[in-house]
Parts: structure tokens; sequence; C-alpha cells
């Protein structure tokens, strides 16, 4: 048991350690302070419950979408009649991420309005690109010998696709995933600018009603988030990675 432990990737054991120390150190913090009135109308436990599952429905239901979006649109743009088209959609991924996000969310927000809705569509734009590139990247680097073979003993195109060129291209892909989470976790605290609840309150009241308790929670609450979020898609990457390629 010790042996196959200590082959592991170091970041695939040394993450949660990570977490559970910043856990345990917030909620020992949490529970040993004295807050003011103020502080506590943000940082009671009932409270932060919600505004964390509040933070947690924003990136999911984002991340969702995204998924559902870019890795099809990523197969699609590697097919050999679609190829051409991979560079317009690489090029305006770009431009969503290359886009000031405040200013994505607030320019969606004279179009659509504020909330919950705007916001999602926000971290939509802003995460699409790490997850198509990878997807295209992890494709195009399948071995066109390995692709042939599969043809050459009968496979169809769909066979191949599923039984050979993404479990191959896994790896790149999940690494796309985590990327584009992390992004999500990070930029859902900005949706506070036009009125979605998230972690991005805590924050931005720290700020303007000078709570240094309440911006320091925010801003490890969201860390700790994007570590837990980031180690579990790590665990999903190298479980999901074939044995020889690990």
């Amino acid at each position: 048991m010790w042996a196959s432990t200590r082959r592991l990737p170091v970041d695939v054991w040394l993450e949660p350690l990570v977490i559970v120390v910043v856990g345990v150190g917030f909620i020992t913090w949490h529970a040993l302070t004295d807050f003011t009135a103020n502080e506590l109308a943000q940082l009671n436990s009932s409270v932060l419950v919600d505004t964390i599952i509040a933070h947690i429905k924003l990136t999911a239901a984002a991340a969702v979408v995204v998924l559902a979006i870019a890795i099809p649109l990523g197969i699609i743009l590697t097919r050999p009649s679609m190829k051409r088209f991979a560079p317009i959609a690489v090029g305006l991924g770009n431009i969503g991420q290359a886009a000031p996000a405040v200013g994505l969310l607030v320019l969606l927000t004279f179009a659509l309005g504020t909330g919950f809705r705007t916001a999602v569509l926000g971290l939509i734009v802003y995460a699409v690109l790490p997850i198509l590139q990878n997807t295209i990247a992890g494709l195009r680097q399948v071995d066109q010998r390995v692709i042939e073979a599969s043809r050459g003993i009968g496979y169809s195109a769909r066979r191949t696709l599923f039984q050979v060129e993404l479990p191959l291209a896994v790896p790149v892909i999940l690494n796309g995933v985590r990327t584009a989470l992390v992004i999500l976790v990070g930029t859902a605290t900005l949706s506070t600018f036009i009125g979605a609840t998230s972690l991005g309150t805590l924050i931005t009241t720290g700020i303007t009603v000078f709570l240094p308790k309440v911006l320091i929670a925010g801003a490890v609450l969201v860390a700790l988030l994007a570590l837990i979020v980031d180690w579990i898609g790590r665990m999903v990457e190298y479980f999901a990675t074939p044995k020889g390629m690990r």
C-alpha cells in the first residue's frame, strides 16, 4: 500500500493536505474570533453556508454548459471536413477570454439585465477556451498511424473516435477542464457586481464597508474552493487516464 502511494504524483496527495490545513485553520479562526454585529451579518454560519452554496451553484451551472459546448465542438472541429473552421472558433474563444471579466459582465447586463442567468452566461464565455483548445490539441496529438491501424482492423470512424482517439486524448482534455473550472471559481466572485450572490459578496462588502475579517473570509473561501475543485479535477484526470499514459 505504501509503495503504491509513493508512486502517486505529488499533487494527488499533497493538495488535499493543503486543503485540510487551510480548511481546519479557517474553521478554527471562525470559531475563536469575536465578530462585530456587521461582521456577523455576513459571517454567521447559516449566511456563510448559503453564500458558499450560491457560489457553487453558479460555478456548476456554468461548468455544465461549458462542458456541453466545448468538448463536442472541439471534437467536431478535429474532423477532416471541419478542420478549416478550428482557427475561427479558437479565435472567438480567445476574444471571449481576452475581454476583462468585469467589462464582459457589465456589457451582458446592459443586454440581459442583472442576476444569476447573466452571470452564468458571462462565465460560459470566459471559460470555453481552455476546454475547446485542449480538446482540439488532445485529439490532434493522437498518432495518425494508430487511427489508421484502427480503421484497418475494421473500426468505423465513430468507433475509432470513442475507443481510440478520445481515450488517448483524455489527459489533455481533462487538463483543460481543470483549468476552466478553476477559472470559473475565481471569476464567479465578480458576479456580485451584477446582482448574483457569490463569495465575491463577502469580498466587496469587506472592501466597501471596511470589514477586513469579512474580506479575509471571502478570499480564503474562494481560494479553498478553487483548491478543492482543482484537486477533484486532478483525481478524475489521474484515474481516467489509461495506466500506460500516467
